[in-house]
């Protein structure tokens, strides 16, 4: 049996970048995974994902380039060129991850981890132990109870990259950010596309404004959004909405979230949280069991990679008694990337008045910066919320071409304990679409 200091299961973002943390702080370490290198973001989610809507952006500028004084066009679209070229860019990416791994002693071992007993696993009939143990197990995709659903192909969220063809109508079910990306990515590869959503509306968890903007858009390139949906049934070729309405489709995504991986949780009889949903961790994401830790979608919050990943680090340096604050949900970036990209930080409005400040909010239009009419990419906000005793940042939104970097700006000077008065007075480049930062700033400090 071998054993390590720092024993990982699961080579996603929460994985293999703790990994790297705990093998810098002199821990000798292995990681296990059953599946690829990566996890999903790597290879079914964040990276393949990106790789698709960034054709969809280069088709955009086409578009805008036609209506101001170009002439371009679009012969044909190759897809299994744009599918070669995702693959590639996932495998040169893994190799990054394994070439990172060896350069650094970190033991990868492929394979299903079935628990032992104690800190003990067995993988492909090897058994490793770890003196300290991190599960980052991640999570697979919810499939809702649908009638019918069972009797037909339908892609999820993990299998939806393996479509090696465009669809002529293409219908996802959940309106979340994932299903709208993608359907997003196909509408401008020309495609039919249907949104269905049972809530009362798309998007739920993203601000507001930005909700009607993005919506908006959708709506603007021809996307269908069916909400408050009672699907009846799924039959072969259409989905069947109450009022016997029929939605055809070649191809089918069940988008309708993720659910935690908790088999090994549950064998090694792991503490759970009221519901039994999540793995219940202390601040330090300390499971119940001593020396044995969890992160990621497990524990729940954000699922979202870098959220994994700096859970990752905070875990492994517990482990050296480097004990640090837990990650701050406020203090995670969570975008949207169709165009205008939607990034946001932090609370609420409404969040942050129930939290008892003395709330002041400003916002401005990119249709106000030079840099951005220049560009013919004026769709979109920056709004900055902040309090009115020290104008402490509080959130921020930006909706807007690039939204998801420039959001960084803000997130930089809140986390150090910046003001709105930092941003105010740095001195920024001209033209830039980061000055609509320092404008919406100035006018909050001149309140």
């Amino acid at each position: 049996m071998k054993s390590f200091d720092v024993l990982i299961i699961g080579a996603g973002p929460g994985g293999y970048i703790a990994a790297e943390e705990a093998v810098h702080l002199g821990n000798l370490v292995a990681v296990i995974e059953k599946n690829a290198i990566g996890g999903c973001c790597l290879n079914v989610g964040c990276i393949p994902s990106k790789v698709y809507l960034q054709y969809s952006h280069w088709l955009s500028a086409i578009h805008a380039a036609n209506a101001s004084g170009l002439t371009i066009t679009v012969d044909s679209i190759d897809f299994p060129s744009i599918v070669n070229r995702k693959n590639n860019i996932i495998s040169t990416l893994q190799s990054g991850i394994h070439m990172t791994f060896k350069n650094n002693g970190i033991e990868y071992i492929e394979g299903e981890a079935k628990y032992v007993e104690g800190k003990i696993f067995e993988v492909n009939g090897n058994r490793y132990y770890g003196k300290n143990v991190l599960l980052a197990t991640g999570g697979t995709p919810f499939i809702p109870n649908i009638s019918g659903l069972s009797d037909v192909d339908y892609l999820t969220t993990n299998t939806f990259f393996n479509m090696d063809a465009l669809p002529n109508k293409f219908v996802t079910i959940g309106g979340g950010v994932i299903g709208v990306e993608l359907a997003y990515a196909l509408k401008k590869f020309d495609v039919d596309v249907t949104i269905i959503e049972a809530a009362s509306d798309i998007l739920l968890t993203i601000d507001e404004e930005a909700r009607a903007i993005v919506k908006q858009k959708l709506t603007n390139i021809g996307i269908k959004i069916i909400t408050k949906a009672t699907i009846q049934e799924v039959k072969k070729g259409s989905v069947v909405l109450s009022e016997k309405e029929e939605i055809p489709f070649d191809e089918l995504l069940v988008a309708t979230g993720r659910k935690q991986n908790l088999e090994i949780p549950k064998a090694m009889d792991l503490r759970l949280d009221e519901r039994n949903q999540f793995v219940k961790v202390n601040e330090y994401y300390e499971t119940s069991m001593k020396n044995v830790y969890a992160i990621g979608d497990l524990i729940g919050g954000y699922t979202l990679a870098h959220a994994a990943s700096a859970e990752g680090i905070k875990a492994v340096r517990a482990m050296r008694r480097k004990k640090e604050k837990p990650v701050s949900p406020y203090s995670i970036p969570r975008p949207l990337f169709i165009e205008p990209e939607v990034a946001e930080f932090g609370m609420s409005e409404e969040e942050a008045k129930q939290a008892g400040y003395d709330v002041i909010v400003e916002r401005m239009p990119f249709s106000f910066n030079g840099r951005a009419i220049a560009a013919a990419e004026t769709e979109g906000f920056v709004k900055i919320i902040s309090e009115s005793k020290y104008r402490e940042i509080l959130g921020a939104v930006v909706v807007g071409t690039n939204g998801a970097e420039l959001i960084h700006q803000i997130l930089t000077v809140y986390e150090s304990e910046g003001t709105v008065d930092e941003l105010a007075h740095t001195v920024f480049s001209h033209p830039t679409v980061s000055e609509l930062i320092q404008d919406v700033a100035k006018r909050m400090i001149k309140k």
